[in-house]
């Protein structure tokens, strides 16, 4: 079910998480704090729309990992309901995507939860003092890359990198929904 995402409350505080990678670490907020610029995108494996994205993202940071910029992705989906997004196929899907960022599991769904997160792809682009200044959209065409005309999210970190404000306006990610555990 396709979901779009919210807006976002820009200016609001980077909220701090500590969730296990596929790497075998457990990854904090904090240890990314030497990055100019922290994209934060809450992912899942099974998306088509994340799918679809994927080759653009691994592009974007390999792109810009010199200039201080680090995309983090988050897993928030419910595994017992979608075992496709499960820890052992985050592995997978990241080794056939070539991720070269990190890729964290919220077993718990709290981080998402504190994010207000809705769908994946959900992007937050934070600022060297980790203020959010962009919640929105990687481009204007998530299905045919080929058509895209705009590049939101890479001339939102481009603005940042600047020193500049983010351009308006912000248009909303769309995605599968987050697949939230039933209590």
């Amino acid at each position: 079910m396709a979901a779009e995402s919210k807006s976002g409350e820009l200016g609001s505080n980077l909220i701090s998480f500590e969730l296990p990678g596929i790497d075998g670490k457990v990854h904090s907020s904090g240890e990314y704090d030497k990055y100019d610029v922290l994209v934060i995108i809450f992912m899942c494996n099974h998306c088509p729309y994340v799918k679809a994205v994927m080759g653009r993202l691994v592009r974007l940071q390999k792109d810009l990992e010199r200039s201080g910029v680090c995309l983090v992705g988050i897993n928030p989906n419910d595994d017992s309901t979608y075992p496709e997004d499960s820890f052992e196929k985050m592995i997978e899907f990241a080794s056939g995507y070539e991720m070269n960022f990190p890729y964290l599991k919220d077993e718990s769904q709290d981080v998402a939860k504190a994010y207000e997160a809705v769908c994946t792809p959900d992007i937050y682009v934070y600022d060297k003092g980790r203020q959010l200044r962009y919640r929105g959209r990687i481009d204007d065409n998530w299905k045919e890359e080929s058509l895209v005309t705009t590049h939101d999210l890479r001339n939102a970190i481009g603005s940042l990198l600047k020193g500049k404000e983010v351009p308006s306006p912000q248009f909303h990610s769309i995605g599968c929904s987050i697949k939230w555990k039933q209590s």
